[in-house]
Formats: structure tokens, sequence, C-alpha cells
């Protein structure tokens, strides 16, 4: 086994082994999926949007992955600052932990999609289980890099993690059939996954730019992600 995909494999472990986090990959999407979607629902009527009860469903599997990734992706970076820099000078250089620290939050990502995926399944059934599962992990990688970016910007635990509950919050009381006005949710980073995930939801397909806009709003956020790790593991001497 080559050092980066030890050191990948250690960093997921970390996480996966700690009690509260293996409970939260159970309840945050069985929360989001069995109690939140009605809250949506009731708030997008609020708001004058159109959001029906099987969508509202849907979304929110992407939105219990978005909000794991997002917060696992920023404690992973806050947490380890000093200890991705100590393997960088050790030899296996900021690139490579970067990479390695990408790899464990990608794992992560895929785990929690998956959970969410499952809850929806057995909640209301899938009719384009692809399509959703593609969608529900771009919530998941979009929110990698928001997690990891505000990691890179905010070294307070208590600050970052309230601000990644914020980009959280507008994100999806901003996102598609949540208002009226649909001007409000041009630059929300998930628009795109939520379109794909609200069409799986309701049994319809979706155009193939709205695919390659999703990929590229992907690759971007983990393009961002990537970085963000990097700085995090170059040395400050």
């Amino acid at each position: 086994m080559s050092a980066f995909t030890a050191v990948g494999s250690a960093f997921a472990r970390e996480h996966l082994r700690a009690p509260l986090t293996l409970t939260l990959l159970v309840a945050i999407p069985a929360l989001f999926v069995l109690i939140f979607a009605s809250v949506l629902g009731d708030f997008a009527r609020a708001l004058g949007g159109t959001l029906a009860e099987r969508a509202a469903t849907a979304i929110s599997a992407g939105w219990a992955a978005a909000f794991l990734s997002g917060s696992l992706a920023f404690f992973e970076l806050a947490s380890s600052r000093g200890a991705d820099r100590r393997l960088a000078l050790a030899g296996l250089g900021p690139w490579r932990v970067a990479a390695a620290r990408l790899a464990a939050s990608l794992t992560l990502g895929v785990t929690v999609s998956a959970v969410a995926l499952g809850t929806l399944w057995l909640e209301s059934g899938i009719e384009h289980p692809a399509h959703a599962a593609v969608a529900v992990f771009a919530f998941a990688a979009i929110y990698i890099g928001v997690g990891a970016l505000v990691g890179a910007l905010v070294s307070g635990p208590l600050e970052g993690s309230l601000l990644v509950v914020l980009v959280f919050v507008v994100d999806v009381f901003s996102g598609p059939a949540m208002t009226s006005d649909r001007s409000s949710f041009l630059l929300t980073p998930t628009r795109e996954a939520a379109d794909l995930l609200i069409a799986a939801g309701g049994g319809r397909g979706s155009p193939g730019d709205a695919w390659l806009a999703v990929g590229a709003i992907s690759f971007g956020a983990l393009v961002v992600a990537v970085t963000a790790f990097w700085l995090s593991a170059r040395s400050r001497v």
C-alpha cells in the first residue's frame, strides 16, 4: 500500500470510527427525508413557491448529503492544519496530503450520499434511481468545496461551522421551487443539482446540458476543495 493510500484511508477512518459521526450518518438523512421535507413544502407555499411533496422529499436527500459533507469537510480541514503540515514536511508533500484529504472527503461524501439515497428509497421510492444518485452525490461534492473553503478562510470551529450553516440555509430557502422569484436562486451553488433531483423525484428526465452544468459545478467545487486542503498543508516558513 502506498503512503498516499494509507494516509487517505487513515483520514477517512478518523471520521468513521467516531460514534457521533456514525450516529449522524443515520440520523441526519432520516431527519431530513422524513421531517424536513414537509417543512420545506410549508416554507415553499408561504414564499409563493411550487415545491410539491414528492419533490420536497427527493430534494431533502440532497440537502442531507450536502449538510453532512460540508460539515465534515470543514472540520476535517479546521482540525488538521498542524498535522497536515507535519505530514507534508515529513516527505508526503502538500499536494499529496491535499489529494489524500480530498479522497477521504469523497469517501465520506459517497457514504453520506448512499445513506441519504437509501433513506429516500425506503420512504417514497425512486423512479429514476441512477439520476437521483448522481444528483445527491453532486450535492455532497459541491458542499465538500463549500466546507473546505470555509475551513481555509475561518480558523475558529464555532465561527466556521456557523458560516457553513448560514450558506446551507440560504441555499435551501432560495432554491428552485422555493419561491416565486426565480432570480433569488440564480447564484446558489446547488441550483442545477436541485433541478435534477426534483425532476428525478417526480419521475422526469433532465436534458443533457443540465447534467453538464452539474458536472462542471461539482468539478469546480472539488478543485476549490483540493486547493483549500493544499493551502492548509503547505508550510508557512
